[in-house]
């Protein structure tokens, strides 16, 4: 049968039943999927060395001819040795395989095949130990090596890659048009899609990539602006009245020219008519429930009401007590929800809410339940945005008529990459800290230097501080990481037993969480054993040292939001990482965090460490998954398909032309597991 991108994998020569199941598994159901399965790197098999020319102790590729009969060595049960030698008329290579007597059978005395492997032995005697092996006729060249799925080989997909590049011949379709293409230089899919699986040349290697780079970018920036002209939409909710600066009047402390910024743009969108969709970007402790409180109190003035959604309960618990002093003596009563809430409370607040009583509702994933019913909601704010999916925000959003939303976000991101994750979202940003907040003092200090650690956190308790030590796990894990549980148990009743001491982790259920973190915050604990639990919005402002066990294995971001939690008092902070990572990875994020406090350089080195895959949990916060762009290499690249994204939606917003035709079915298929909304 003739195969298209939508054949499934399993009628392409070689694959069948059985094995199809492993490259669903692997993400390749069809044809078309299978292709646009990249290699995720080379192995350069163009340019065989001679036996003795070949580099020492390293990986290459060798031509020689079998010169030997494979001969077979049992060493003990379970583990056979198949020994031959080969040339290359010149010098001799000792070739061993291990447990292969398929490769072994296969090998012809007199034939000349590729070996490519580490080269060892010594100068004058030299050896491979299971090389891959290819026919010298057929092998040489750039050979892709696959991510591979238990069952399923490299060499496997590259033979299943073969048939399917071969059988749909010239009949692919180009989702991009040829003027597109013409004007930023790039190839065609099908040259790009041969050259990605086998390239030719290292230089068509590079033209495939960035002509697939491009397109995946564009596909993504269109389903964007996409999601964000189905965002902008008209609304009925326009605000008559700006009561920020009646609000500002009513704070204990001047607002920062940021946050005056911040709510003058949030104020503005929300008189023009259409819906606000902003994001809120700061750093750690730079006042974003202050400008949040003063778009609630805007709403609350104009006969809305607001709601407020934190991914935690801890953080909406701490929003609540925050709003709660900032609204409550402005006349704006506040309510809080979470799974935590007493079934009779919960009723109350409920009806309440539905009969408009309620101004400001605070609370977590529970605001998303059918029951809670608004009587004319039109401010959402969501916190910590990277913790909820774009198909969150629409859920509470349907509970008003074309409300508008403000989402924040405490984790500073690179600002090509807000592009990207906020595509839909106008960005506000606060880049000025409040008057008074600390400079925290961030050291890097050794296991054995631990004692000295425990003295330094004494003296801070005994001066009236308190002080917060951070673990990787809950319970014991493997290579000697330090349980929070266990080390929390060996502190209380050994260093610190004359101290107060209190454990907080995720595993605990909500009403310990809440009694740990009420006891810490009222000074009745000095010393709280914590996981990263603690890591988004706690605000103890006496707390004033953050102690970081194996700080390497926290991301840099990571770091810099723990490192938040303490420096929100008067007092000088500290932040003291323990570590003894000597790889370079490590030492270099620990010395990021000793060389700045500013959030969006320390996300800029996170992004360049780990890239974006690995920033904040891609999948939770509903970033479409890219194959082959990498977000913090191909920024230019960005930077051109969102202008090409632009110019197509200027001419064609519903990419109904002709031409357009692949390109929304690319986004479509793109966004497929992020919602629809918008996309249609």
């Amino acid at each position: 049968m003739s195969l298209t991108s939508t054949s499934d994998i399993r009628y392409v020569k070689g694959v069948g039943e059985k094995r199809a199941q492993l490259f669903y598994k692997l993400g390749a159901p069809t044809v078309g999927a299978l292709l646009r399965l990249y290699p995720r790197s080379y192995e350069d098999w163009s340019h065989p060395y001679l036996i003795q020319d070949a580099p020492m102790n390293e990986v290459c590729c060798v031509k020689a001819t079998i010169a030997a009969p494979v001969k077979e060595h049992r060493i003990r049960a379970g583990m056979v040795l198949y020994k031959t030698q080969a040339t290359d008329g010149e010098s001799l290579l000792q070739i061993t395989l291990f447990n292969n007597r398929f490769a072994a059978s296969a090998l012809r005395e007199g034939e000349e095949y590729l070996f490519y492997g580490k080269m060892a032995g010594t100068p004058r005697k030299r050896e491979m130990s299971a090389p891959a092996i290819r026919k010298a006729s057929t092998g040489q060249g750039i050979h892709p090596v696959y991510p591979q799925t238990q069952g399923l080989s490299s060499k496997m997909i590259e033979s299943a890659m073969k048939q399917a590049v071969r059988a749909l011949g010239d009949g692919l379709g180009d989702p991009l048009p040829d003027k597109l293409r013409q004007e930023y230089t790039l190839c065609h899919l099908r040259y790009a899609l041969e050259n990605i699986h086998f390239p030719k040349s290292y230089e068509a290697l590079a033209i495939a990539r960035q002509r697939l780079i491009f397109e995946e970018l564009l596909t993504l920036q269109l389903g964007l602006l996409r999601l964000r002209m189905g965002t902008v939409v008209k609304t009925n909710l326009i605000l008559k009245e700006d009561a920020s600066e009646a609000f500002f009047s009513l704070l204990p402390f001047a607002p920062t020219g940021a946050q005056r910024r911040a709510v003058q743009e949030a104020v503005r969108d929300m008189k023009s008519g259409r819906a606000m969709n902003r994001l809120l970007q700061g750093d750690v402790g730079a006042g974003k429930t202050a400008v949040a409180a003063a778009l609630c109190y805007c709403a609350v003035k104009n006969g809305w009401q607001a709601a407020m959604m934190a991914p935690t309960e801890i953080l909406a618990v701490q929003h609540y007590q925050s709003l709660c002093a900032l609204l409550a003596p402005a006349g704006v009563r506040v309510a809080l929800l979470t799974g935590s809430t007493k079934a009779a409370e919960k009723r109350q607040v409920l009806q309440q809410l539905e009969a408009g009583e309620i101004g400001l509702l605070v609370g977590t994933h529970s605001l998303l339940q059918e029951n809670v019913v608004f009587s004319k909601l039109g401010l959402v704010v969501t916190d910590e945005q990277h913790r909820f999916g774009v198909e969150q925000r629409a859920v509470l959003a349907a509970k008003g008529q074309q409300v508008h939303m403000l989402v924040m976000s405490a984790t500073p991101i690179p600002r090509t990459l807000a592009l990207i994750i906020y595509g839909d979202l106008d960005i506000s940003i606060l880049d000025e800290l409040p008057p008074g907040r600390q400079q925290v003092q961030t050291l890097v200090m050794g296991t054995g230097k631990r004692e000295k650690v425990y003295a330094f956190l004494k003296k801070e308790m005994d001066a009236g501080r308190q002080a917060y030590i951070v673990c990787p796990l809950v319970e014991e894990g493997d290579g000697g990481l330090t349980s929070a549980q266990k080390y929390a148990r060996t502190l209380s009743e050994g260093p610190f037993r004359a101290y107060s001491v209190g454990l907080l982790h995720g595993k605990l259920k909500p009403k310990q969480k809440d009694q740990v973190m009420a006891d810490f915050k009222a000074g009745r604990l000095s010393l709280l054993v914590a996981t990263t639990v603690i890591e988004v919005g706690v605000d103890v402002p006496n707390a004033a040292v953050m102690v970081i066990e194996n700080a390497e294995r926290f991301g840099l971001s990571q770091l810099h939001q723990l490192r938040g939690r303490v420096g929100r008092g008067t007092a000088q902070s500290y932040c003291i990482l323990i570590s003894d990572a000597r790889n370079d990875a490590a030492v270099r994020r620990l010395k990021a965090m000793r060389s700045t406090s500013d959030g969006f350089r320390i996300a800029d080195e996170d992004l360049k460490l780990r890239g974006p895959g690995d920033f904040f949990g891609q999948r939770q916060h509903g970033l479409p998954e890219l194959h082959i762009a990498d977000m913090a290499e191909d920024v230019a690249v960005l930077r051109s398909a969102q202008e090409a994204a632009r110019a197509i939606l200027k001419q064609d917003p519903a990419l109904s032309a002709p031409e357009h035709a692949g390109l929304k079915e690319a986004v479509t298929a793109l966004f497929e597991n992020v919602g629809e909304r918008g996309l249609n």
